[in-house]
């Protein structure tokens, strides 16, 4: 195991390389000088050539990226170009925003989507697998942004009952923005686990588990859901990472002081050092978590070996 996570964590130099050179390239091209906005419409020619050349812009395309690669090896993210800070410090202030979000929505993913995809499969054919099959379309239909306009106008202002924006209200504060962004996931893990227990049910072990007397939950939860789980870790893994990635339309709605309003707002201003940095920082999460996903199977399944 310990020669397959040094093999994992070597490829990951080259993906986080052709996600540096991407980022880069496509900011480069966009649009915009960051200069410009930075200091206004009112700046002279002469200030806007001298900040360029401050932060470095007045350089070529691979000379810039060649030392933001420079600073990167040595743990230098660079500095904002709106606020002068660190972007280091930048997304160290947001991040835990975004992760407890997204700790809250997967938490309500997996309380929620297993156990219902549970009783859709054991309830198959019946109205109450109708019901969670018609939550579900509905979650993955519908638009994240879409949601959250629906749950603000339900609980902000028709019953207004919960905090609509921000994260000042204690753990209040995360129910509407979690909900939101756990919809959709949950549509996906409900349906998948519904797919996999059904097969598994269908397996001559669970059928000799149910010769031998065992009780139905037992053969249900015990049995059928563990062989199962394999392909419903693999989606909560991507899901957790995508919720970490894909959370800047719900932080946008609900004014969430997360990493991804943080690049929203840098994206308008072209602070593309801040972009850069949490698309990274991202990427990073993204890929450890898949190997700790890859590392579990092994717990759920003992006949899985790592060569």
């Amino acid at each position: 195991m310990y020669a397959y996570v040094i093999r994992r964590v070597l490829w990951v130099v080259p993906v986080l390389l052709g996600i540096t050179f991407t980022i880069h390239t496509v900011l480069s091209l966009t649009p915009g000088d960051p200069v410009r906005i930075m200091l206004g419409e009112t700046a002279t020619e002469e200030q806007i050539e001298t900040a360029r050349r401050e932060i470095g812009l007045d350089r070529p395309f691979l000379a810039r990226y060649g030392h933001y690669l420079g600073n990167l090896v040595q743990g230098d993210l660079g500095q904002s170009y709106r606020t002068r800070r660190d972007v280091a410090a930048e997304i160290g202030d947001a991040l835990p925003a975004t992760a407890k979000l997204a700790v809250a929505a997967m938490v309500l993913i997996i309380l929620l989507g297993v156990p219902a995809g549970v009783v859709s499969a054991v309830k198959r054919g019946t109205w109450v697998d109708g019901l969670l099959t018609s939550v579900a379309l509905v979650g993955l239909s519908m638009p994240v942004f879409w949601i959250g306009l629906i749950l603000i106008y339900l609980f902000g202002f028709r019953w207004p009952v919960l905090p609509i924006g921000g994260m000042r209200d204690g753990l209040s504060s995360y129910i509407l923005p979690a909900l939101t962004l756990a919809l959709n996931s949950f549509a996906m893990i409900s349906r998948l686990t519904r797919s996999t227990v059904l097969e598994t049910l269908g397996e001559d072990y669970i059928r000799t588990a149910r010769a031998k007397g065992l009780a139905a939950r037992v053969v249900l939860w015990k049995h059928a859901l563990k062989a199962s789980f394999i392909p419903i870790l693999t989606v909560i893994g991507l899901q957790f990472g995508l919720l970490m990635g894909g959370a800047v339309l719900t932080e946008t709605v609900f004014s969430w002081p997360g990493i991804g309003r943080l690049m929203v707002d840098a994206i308008m201003t072209r602070d593309l050092l801040v972009v850069q940095g949490a698309v990274l920082v991202l990427a990073i999460v993204f890929v450890t978590v898949n190997l700790l996903v890859d590392l579990a199977y092994s717990l759920l399944d003992p006949r899985i070996r790592y060569a």
